[in-house]
């Protein structure tokens, strides 16, 4: 391997049909070729684009590579990783997850910025930024901004036989189930937004 090799050339090699190559079926290599090609040459063929002086092109673009990234990574564990594939499919789940902008980290501070969700919805969005670890009651009462009472009632509502979308996790903590994820992509997609 040689790392001072540049860029193009190593592009090259992998799109060569002449060289023998490690990574079968070859389309996953090509695949990834035109990813990076596109992550590395992208932006800095676009200039200055802007919609409106309050959304530019620039975060649009910054999302776009975000996700090119987010398959490159992905793609990378799916095709090398040689140890337990539970573990890999639990860290590709997480790297899959998609972003939730109106849930902020401040210092030890975790702040949903949104003040028009329902204490169900806001664990929903605060257990879908917690990812597979999830959080205990403890901190969803710290950081759901809603009175203990609605909270506790909010966890058994979700917790329940009739909703089942979180589960309560052998350690203590909840997590969001697939029915949860669900709801949260289907129903509170645009809350996940900040304001």
């Amino acid at each position: 391997m040689n790392l001072s090799k540049p860029y193009e050339d190593c592009c090259n090699y992998i799109t060569n049909d002449q060289v023998p190559h490690v990574i079968t079926p070859r389309q996953l290599a090509l695949h990834m070729v035109v990813a990076i090609k596109t992550a590395y040459e992208f932006r800095s063929q676009r200039g200055g684009v802007h919609i409106s002086p309050m959304y530019q092109a620039n975060q649009m673009d910054a999302k776009f590579i975000m996700e090119i990234v987010r398959w490159l990574m992905n793609e990378t564990l799916r095709i090398f990783w040689k140890g337990d594939r539970d573990k890999v499919a639990k860290a590709i789940r997480e790297i899959l997850q998609f972003d939730v902008p109106c849930v902020g980290k401040f210092e030890e501070t975790i702040l949903v910025q949104r003040t028009d969700l329902s204490a169900d919805d806001e664990i929903l969005v605060l257990l879908h930024f917690a990812g597979e670890r999830g959080f205990t009651r403890a901190p969803l009462g710290k950081y759901v901004r809603h009175a203990r009472q609605r909270i506790s009632e909010a966890v058994q509502r979700l917790a329940s036989p009739q909703l089942r979308q979180i589960v309560q996790l052998s350690s203590g903590a909840f997590r969001l189930t697939d029915l949860g994820s669900k709801y949260l992509r289907e129903k509170l997609s645009e809350k996940l937004l900040v304001q």
